[in-house]
């Protein structure tokens, strides 16, 4: 009994499963991205409107068959525009020693690239 509810609520996780979709790599981080999606990698010195190739895909799903790469699936690639730079969020770094009065406080918002991935070959 207890199987059949486990096997009913792994069939409800695997909903949307057969959609369209890739795993790429950039910048040392894996992206899972499917078409007309918008993502944040890191920042790259694009104008917005241009076009931006990832080449190293590591799978890729196309109605419910998944082609996995040894590590990069051959001829696949993903390309998307580039929406814009935009800011992450604010990281603070504190530095403190106790009994010195010795406290600096500093900001740090690194910069992004955001995209939306418009086709998916391979």
């Amino acid at each position: 009994m207890a199987k059949s509810a486990s096997a009913s609520s792994t069939a409800d996780t695997m909903e949307g499963a057969s959609e369209f979709y890739a795993v790429v790599v950039d910048g040392g981080r894996q992206y899972r991205v499917s078409e007309g999606q918008e993502i944040e990698i890191d920042f790259r010195h694009l104008s917005p409107g241009s076009e931006l190739v990832f080449d190293r895909v590591l799978a890729v799903s196309k109605g419910g068959k998944i082609t996995l790469g040894k590590p990069v699936v051959k001829g696949a690639k993903v390309t998307a525009s580039v929406l814009g730079p935009v800011q992450g969020e604010k990281i603070f770094v504190q530095k403190f020693a106790r009994r010195k009065n010795y406290r600096r406080r500093t900001g740090h918002r690194s910069l992004g690239t955001r995209v939306r991935i418009g086709s998916i070959a391979g």
